[in-house]
């Protein structure tokens, strides 16, 4: 059950010609899909499954179809957990994103190195790549709306990161992916997914990888912005990154979007005294009126610009709610964050409210 509060906003109705004032799914329809990533456990818990169901349309297991967690040994799968999602998907009539099929972490060793660690011979790695990709899009042929074929193959420094999958094969591995995947199911949208691409830094990299994908006659259906944002980072900095690619041709999905609002200093991690993490965890009682509303702010300013552009086609958070958030662990564990538009106790906050203004503008726009 819901808690009251949130119950009680759900029952309120509006005109017609107005956005509806408390459901997201309904309020961006005619725009794009809005989606949430999830865990397992959420999908038998009553209050996650409310809040699920009545605001979202499209769903992506946070963990629960990476390489590692179906791949229990060479050969040998565990899908329970995946077979999970999809069933909840279709139980309840919603889309579901496969997340991810080729990846650096979280993954397994075995499909791209020796046991000693050095990269496998290509065609041994490309035959384990194609084996994992036609088992798991295949397992899920037709369920699946879209799949995040290769995740974060760009490099932080520029060209392709380092990856087993890149040593072992070489760099059109991400291509390879991507006709294995397409072969595995057809009708299944095909995305590259990755961060900061949006951004100044990394944005021509990004462009690079995905225009070669594009020159090479590769299917690419969307291009994946994760969206993980910071209060500081420069909204005209990351409307002008989309731009690039919506400008390029590509489609675009922002796929893991939050806020940090909590304050970071160098890399963090696990290495902070308990003097810095002191002062890197201001927040354990709630966010102050003041950042609740700067948060509130940066989320509706992102969202009137994706409501402009027809080929942002969906957006996704990376959570449900405050509580679920692995800004929670990341990039210091054990802090309390608040980076998302529903709180610990699935109480809708200020962000989500400004975040239904922005959807006014698109009937103002037809």
């Amino acid at each position: 059950m819901l808690p009251l509060t949130f119950a009680l906003a759900l029952s309120v109705t509006t005109e017609a010609e107005s956005a509806p004032a408390t459901v997201l799914r309904e309020a961006f329809k005619d725009r794009f899909l809005i989606g949430t990533a999830l865990t397992a456990s959420q999908l038998s818990d009553p209050a996650s499954v409310a809040l699920i169901t009545s605001q979202f349309n499209v769903i992506t297991p946070g963990n629960e179809m990476k390489p590692a967690s179906l791949l229990v040994a060479p050969g040998r799968y565990d899908f329970r957990d995946a077979d999970r999602f999809v069933d909840f998907a279709e139980k309840h009539g919603l889309e579901i994103i496969g997340h991810t099929l080729v990846w650096h972490s979280q993954s397994r060793a075995f499909l791209f190195e020796d046991e000693a660690g050095r990269p496998l011979p290509r065609e041994t790695a490309l035959r384990n790549m194609r084996d994992h990709i036609m088992t798991v899009v295949g397992r899920y042929r037709g369920r699946i709306k879209g799949w995040d074929v290769v995740n974060e193959a760009v490099a932080d420094s520029g060209g392709l990161r380092e990856t087993p999958a890149l040593k072992a094969i070489g760099p059109d591995y991400v291509e390879k992916a991507f006709r294995f995947a397409a072969e595995a199911d057809p009708e299944a949208e095909l995305y590259y997914n990755d961060y900061n691409i949006d951004l100044d830094y990394k944005r021509e990299s990004g462009l690079k990888l995905v225009r070669d994908l594009r020159a090479a006659g590769v299917r690419l259906d969307a291009v994946g912005i994760q969206g993980h944002y910071l209060l500081g980072t420069s909204i005209e900095e990351v409307q002008r990154g989309i731009q690039a690619y919506i400008d390029d041709g590509f489609e675009v999905m922002i796929t893991e979007l939050d806020i940090d609002p909590l304050p970071r200093r160098g890399a963090g991690g696990a290495d902070v005294t308990a003097e810095e993490r002191e002062g890197m965890d201001p927040y354990r009682n709630g966010l102050p009126a003041a950042v609740q509303a700067e948060l509130a702010d940066r989320y509706g300013r992102l969202f009137d610009y994706f409501v402009t552009q027809p080929k942002i086609t969906r957006v996704t958070f990376w959570g449900l709610t405050d509580g679920d958030s692995w800004l929670n662990y990341f990039p210091v564990r054990s802090r309390t964050n608040h980076p998302l538009l529903f709180d610990r106790s699935f109480q809708p906050k200020p962000a989500f409210f400004r975040v239904l203004e922005s959807a006014k503008k698109i009937r103002a726009r037809q």
